[in-house]
């Protein structure tokens, strides 16, 4: 695994995961929202979000977490692991409002400088309608993998736990460099 990229709703664990993982792996850790929002909660223009993302791809090795659709066949293309943490919509929503709650007015490790965390009703109706609107289309893009590709459906805290468990085993039984 040199290029893992992680996707699910908002609030399924997916920035928490990568972190997880990269202390684990020691892989370049890439927060996607750090890269697309600037401060104020500003969109990044499409062109320029393109361009950025294919020379993210590029790099010989990552963790990245976060969806973009409009950018997901890049890191597609170029990842051998993709790990989709398929929550159900109450998980993500539970763990979205807990967020805001734990850092309202601050800006959240994983995001931007000046992306303040705030209470949003259209995010929460994102959060809360992902599942039926955008889990069908994700599940088919997931369906193209190529053979050199693995990938890893987690829809549990157990599941995580384990995976990260079988992750840690395997680097420990890695010859020393």
């Amino acid at each position: 695994m040199k290029k893992i990229m992680i996707i699910g709703s908002c609030g399924a664990g997916k920035s928490t995961l990568a972190l997880k993982l990269q202390q684990i792996t020691g892989l370049e850790l890439i927060h996607l929202d750090q890269y697309y929002w600037k401060a104020g909660w500003v969109e990044s223009d499409k062109t320029v979000w393109q361009t950025q993302v294919e020379k993210l791809a590029q790099k010989p090795s990552w963790i990245i977490d976060g969806n973009y659709g409009g950018t997901m066949d890049i890191r597609l293309a170029a990842a051998d692991t993709i790990i989709y943490l398929d929550r159900s919509r109450w998980v993500s929503l539970y763990r979205v409002l807990k967020r805001i709650v734990q850092y309202y007015g601050k800006t959240r490790p994983d995001l931007a400088e000046g992306c303040h965390e705030r209470f949003n009703w259209p995010f929460i109706h994102y959060v809360f309608t992902f599942n039926d609107r955008k889990k069908p289309k994700l599940l088919r893009r997931l369906k193209d993998l190529k053979p050199h590709q693995q990938l890893f459906i987690l829809r549990s805290n157990r599941a995580v736990k384990s995976f990260l468990k079988t992750m840690v085993l395997q680097q420990t039984s890695l010859p020393k460099k």
